[in-house]
């Protein structure tokens, strides 16, 4: 797509700073709530979600950084690739634990109590987070941003673990299923680590950002 004005850039940027001050504010309540409810019920898949939420404030933090540094080339592109990394490196660490969990928790047949609140939050989360990386994606365009591009990504990913982790939730609620629980959790192991292995080698950057 053509360049964006200076104007429009700065425009951009505003937009930006209002999206991540969000998802900073959204995450932080996700993510506490979550880890607050997973370890109550004893929900290896909520606790991971929780967790997967507090990297996100993660990155939110990052992206601000590197939109305060848009009028910079050099240093915006240093804050791109350092985000996506710190980011990838998140994901591949909650990849090793979700896995040891759920397989933990299957090897010892616990079964997680059920939780009301983390079926609320699940299904909050399945709700808002496309709408948010719908807005992430026009700002990734109009910045020309690899950055935001891979941060939109992060909200799409978001959406899915919340599909995962809500559906285990409720069968584990009605029927007892104990074990649709850490199953989840592993559904959701190759998901965060293929997008943590792209974050750190820097793929995200080549394909949402439309430059």
């Amino acid at each position: 797509m053509p360049q964006a004005t200076t104007t429009e850039r700065c425009h951009f940027v505003e937009r930006g700073r209002r999206l991540e001050y969000f998802t900073i504010l959204w995450n932080s309540l996700e993510g506490l709530t979550a880890l607050i409810s997973g370890f109550i019920a004893g929900s290896v898949a909520l606790v991971g979600f929780g967790m997967d939420s507090l990297i996100e404030v993660t990155s939110g933090a990052a992206l601000l950084w590197r939109l305060d540094r848009d009028g910079n080339t050099v240093s915006r592109e240093k804050a791109e690739q350092l985000t996506i990394r710190i980011v990838g490196s998140c994901f591949l660490l909650l990849s090793v634990y979700i896995a040891y969990d759920s397989l933990h928790s299957l090897v010892k047949g616990q079964a997680p109590a059920r939780s009301l609140p983390g079926i609320v939050i699940a299904a909050a989360s399945l709700i808002a987070m496309p709408l948010l990386s719908r807005a992430k994606k026009r700002i990734s365009v109009g910045l020309g941003s690899a950055a935001m591009a891979a941060d939109a990504r992060q909200a799409d990913f978001c959406a899915y673990l919340s599909a995962i982790l809500l559906g285990g939730l409720v069968l584990n609620a009605l029927f007892g299923m104990w074990w649709a629980d850490p199953v989840a959790g592993l559904v959701m192991v190759p998901i965060i680590a293929r997008e943590g292995i792209a974050g750190w080698y820097g793929k995200a950057c080549c394909n949402d950002c439309g430059s």
